[in-house]
């Protein structure tokens, strides 16, 4: 019985070990980063039909402020925001190279259906197209890291 136990508590522990998430490497990060570009996200040839100026922005900054602040905080760049490092995959600044790269109707793809397993959420059905092409725009403009404050909700 002893010997049972043994054995079981060593499967257990062994499975812990195994299963020990690490950063990704960089042909892991690459190959990833390749896909989602050139395969898994779709709507690349899709362009922005709203104008890209200072009342599309305006309108993107306010839709933006309602839905999107809690994982990217108030300048899309997780200023203020608690845990955007602490999970996995970590909360990319919207600022980065690797979120610009995408085209406007790939962002677009990723506001409506959001990306699985990320824990990035879609808002198709939530958010107008309208809503959404302004968001766009808001993210190719967006205000210098840290200029907006943090999000109301975690200044409490």
């Amino acid at each position: 019985m002893r010997l049972r136990g043994a054995l079981i508590v060593a499967i257990f522990a062994g499975t812990l070990i195994g299963c020990k998430a690490s950063r990704p490497g960089k042909i892991e990060t690459k190959t990833v980063t390749f896909a989602k570009h050139h395969i898994l996200i779709g709507n690349k040839n899709q362009k922005n039909p709203l104008a890209p100026n200072a009342e599309t922005w305006a309108d993107g900054k306010e839709a933006f402020s309602h839905y999107c602040v809690a994982c990217h905080g108030m300048d899309g760049q997780k200023t203020g925001v608690p845990f955007t490092d602490h999970i996995s995959p970590p909360i990319p600044s919207l600022a980065s190279e690797d979120v610009q790269r995408y085209t406007d109707g790939q962002l677009k793809e990723i506001l409506d259906y959001g990306i699985w397993p990320s824990g990035m959420p879609g808002s198709k059905g939530t958010l107008s197209d309208d809503e959404l092409w302004s968001i766009v725009v808001f993210m190719r403009h967006l205000p210098p890291a840290g200029s907006q404050g943090t999000p109301e909700m975690y200044t409490h």
